[in-house]
């Protein structure tokens, strides 16, 4: 087993014990108008610089205002919930609904984040809480093998806690893994987004992640990009991920940039998933890579695999040639859409959370 990881594993859990069950934080008096308010409050939304994850965010919120325009709408950023918790629980009602940002953190290779999502299912049980679209991914080590045992343990005791899977590998995994848990599909939630303009296109944007979850090695990516340049005058070099501080006031800044990007090539190629999802809501042509698990590629089998102009290159041994023969199809192809229309896949959480509004008891609900 790797030693930095086990190393890292135990320093993150000593913290994460310090800071909720021994720090004491000071708690600001609930605003009594607040309390009386009917509230939908999200936990876990990102400050750092990953545009996927503000992309999430972003559409959470448009999600929620969209449908239930009359609730109060409440961020809690990922660094301020367990100082915030206290908070919360002064000003919140049982018939207030709680969300947990979604992602691709259920598992063991985000210590952190799991942690912080046990904690909140612990502690509001009188409370109907959904995790929005996820991707789960367990190891097989015995960090991994733990850590999953701990999550069983915290989630079956709350029948008030709903997961959401994001594509059908994780569906299958969530029912398994939380039998006691409602557990229901839809696509990530940054599919509802609709960005597409139609604009000037020139030129090949290139946006490969470098983290632990890439699966095609430097030195492939190298030679494919060399390979490209010498093919296309005009290539581009861009990352969904930048050194930035985003919160809620600054987030659609952040990510009209990157969609601007998206939206003028010609071609997008990504190993990154919400690379493929921004092409896909922009409307931009794109050769997709996998990643280290399976969230890439069931995400696009699920969603988009009917989208002419989003291709996915299975395998990580890359063929240059097969790629520039690709991109060369792509830009000259004529869409037959310029719109996702996903709006149906999204229902069973709109039912979902209507049923819980009416009756209060979400875990008797059928889809």
């Amino acid at each position: 087993m790797n030693v930095k990881r086990v190393v890292g594993y135990f320093k993150n859990n000593i913290l994460f014990y310090y800071r909720s069950k021994i720090k004491k934080y000071d708690v600001p008096q609930g605003d009594s108008n607040l309390k009386k308010r009917k509230k939908m409050i999200v936990f876990q939304t990102p400050t750092h610089g990953n545009l996927g994850d503000q992309a999430i965010a972003f559409a959470q919120k448009n999600f929620l205002k969209k449908y239930y325009p009359d609730y109060y709408y409440i961020e809690i950023s990922f660094h301020n919930v367990i100082a915030q918790i206290p908070f919360i629980e002064s000003i919140i009602n049982k018939d207030d609904i709680l969300f947990i940002q979604g992602g691709g953190n259920i598992g063991d290779l985000y210590y952190w984040e799991e942690n912080v999502r046990r904690l909140i299912v612990e502690t509001f049980k009188d409370n109907c809480i959904v995790s929005f679209p996820q991707t789960i991914s367990f190891s097989k080590s015995l960090i991994g093998k733990q850590e999953l045992r701990k999550s069983k343990k915290i989630y079956q005791k709350n029948h008030r806690f709903i997961l959401i899977a994001r594509e059908t590998k994780s569906f299958e995994l969530m029912k398994n893994y939380f039998r006691h848990n409602k557990v229901i599909l839809t696509p990530d939630i940054v599919l509802s987004v609709d960005q597409f303009k139609d604009t000037k296109r020139s030129g090949i944007l290139i946006c490969f992640r470098n983290d632990v979850e890439q699966s095609i090695n430097h030195e492939l990516k190298n030679t494919l990009l060399k390979e490209i340049k010498q093919n296309y005058d005009k290539v581009k070099l861009t990352d969904t991920v930048i050194n930035k501080y985003i919160d809620e006031n600054n987030r659609l800044t952040e990510l009209t940039k990157i969609w601007n990007q998206f939206r003028s090539a010609e071609v997008v190629i990504t190993d990154r998933l919400h690379g493929m999802i921004f092409a896909a809501i922009t409307g931009t042509p794109c050769i997709v890579f996998s990643n280290y698990n399976h969230k890439v590629k069931y995400s696009y089998n699920n969603w988009l695999s009917n989208i002419e102009n989003i291709y996915f290159y299975e395998g990580k041994n890359v063929n240059c040639s097969d790629i520039i023969r690709k991109i060369n199809e792509l830009k000259v192809l004529q869409l037959k859409q310029s719109k996702l229309n996903l709006v149906d896949k999204y229902l069973p959480l709109k039912n979902y959370i209507d049923r819980a509004l009416q009756d209060n008891t979400p875990h008797a609900v059928e889809i």
